[in-house]
């Protein structure tokens, strides 16, 4: 690479594939000035056709790293990085975070850790094991960017980082792809899926556990126990992949509710499909800063989400949507009928979100935050 070539940042995660860290990356790639830094991608396992989104030239490297204890990932890791000479290693959540280790072993002076969330088997940050693990390695890390407000209390508290090395940033969501849409409702899902005067609830993301989706299908069923008519409108989308899916589809079917619902799988046109949502639903039992309410508060649409984690970080309860406990459908059934029966409340909801969005979460305020950090890293404060 000639001289003047912009410095490298190698991103190493566990997997590059559909998610809100890995969407989150796409977005910090594709909207930073490619003259101020490079980017490569080096993922613990591999990646999917997920890596298509990425309109910057990013070389990926798979280490194709076996179940259980593969030791020699750590070797493959240290040969890549040697190999990129990057400026900075960038690791990102629990599963990356050893990467630290090779990265100074390698040579890497400048390293930066990520926090987007925490999984099913740590969900409030608590493990003694992983807890020690984080604070054993705390010292390599030369600055953490946690992107929430919850999560930078966690790491300052419980992990015992600096605050002076602690920089939070948002996700920044594209708020023109992403944008109210007001033009009558297409035909979209199965034939004849949705009358035009439908209500349709609508959720997006990976149906891993942690999302609780058969929740979300719980609540939609107490609804429409609740008020029976909604049989004729009421219709739920839920738009991704993951071992849930098949739960929900049973659930919907036990209640021989499956005419009413629609999980097509990953979709590739999901900014359209929002558009046709009357309102956005959050089921997780834990949460970082999810992008698809960003993305759900930057097409207008009224959020219930759970009360855990970053979500009432985004969602202004009583302002922009609607916060309920987590693992409780009947108080997510009640906040849509709530939603169902008041268009008014629905339609000021969704313009306050969109003005937050505008206001708070745009894309060039994220890559800003992450230029600063890069750059205070490197020592090229302008």
């Amino acid at each position: 690479m000639h001289a003047n070539s912009p410095p490298l940042i190698v991103h190493v995660i566990h997997h590059f594939g559909v998610g809100g860290m890995e969407n989150g990356i796409v977005n910090l790639i594709n909207h930073m000035p490619p003259e101020r830094y490079r980017h490569a991608i080096v993922c613990l396992t591999g990646y999917s056709e997920f890596r298509q989104r990425l309109n910057q030239p990013v070389e990926l490297v798979a280490l194709n790293k076996r179940a259980g204890n593969d030791v020699g990932l750590y070797g493959r890791l240290f040969r890549e990085l040697r190999r990129l000479k990057p400026a900075i290693v960038h690791t990102r959540n629990l599963a990356a975070l050893e990467g630290q280790v090779v990265a100074a072993a390698a040579g890497i002076s400048n390293r930066v850790h990520g926090e987007h969330g925490r999984d099913m088997f740590d969900l409030q940050g608590k493990n003694r094991k992983y807890n020690l693990l984080r604070q054993a390695i705390r010292p390599l890390v030369k600055h953490y960017i946690p992107v929430s407000k919850d999560l930078e209390r966690w790491l300052i508290d419980t992990v015992r980082v600096n605050p002076a090395i602690a920089t939070q940033i948002y996700n920044g969501v594209d708020s023109v792809k992403f944008t109210p849409f007001t033009a009558p409702r297409i035909n979209f899902g199965p034939p004849g899926f949705c009358p035009p005067d439908g209500f349709v609830i609508g959720a997006v993301g990976r149906m891993a556990e942690v999302k609780d989706y058969p929740n979300l299908v719980r609540a939609f069923l107490r609804m429409l126990e609740l008020k029976p008519e909604l049989h004729a409108r009421a219709r739920l989308v839920i738009l991704g992949e993951g071992v849930a899916r098949m739960a929900c589809l049973a659930l919907l079917k036990q209640s021989n509710a499956e005419h009413l619902a629609w999980l097509p799988g990953s979709r590739d046109d999901i900014a359209d499909l929002m558009h046709q949502f009357d309102v956005f639903c959050l089921s997780s039992l834990g949460e970082g800063v999810s992008n698809t309410i960003l993305e759900a508060m930057a097409c207008g649409l009224p959020v219930i989400a759970t009360a855990v984690g970053g979500n009432s970080e985004l969602v202004d309860a009583g302002i922009t949507g609607t916060l309920v406990p987590c693992a409780d459908p009947k108080a997510m059934a009640h906040a849509l009928l709530m939603y169902y029966q008041d268009s008014a409340l629905t339609r000021t909801h969704g313009a306050a979100g969109r003005a937050k969005i505008e206001a708070h979460f745009s894309m060039s305020a994220m890559v800003r935050g992450y230029l600063g950090v890069y750059d205070t890293v490197l020592g090229n404060l302008k």
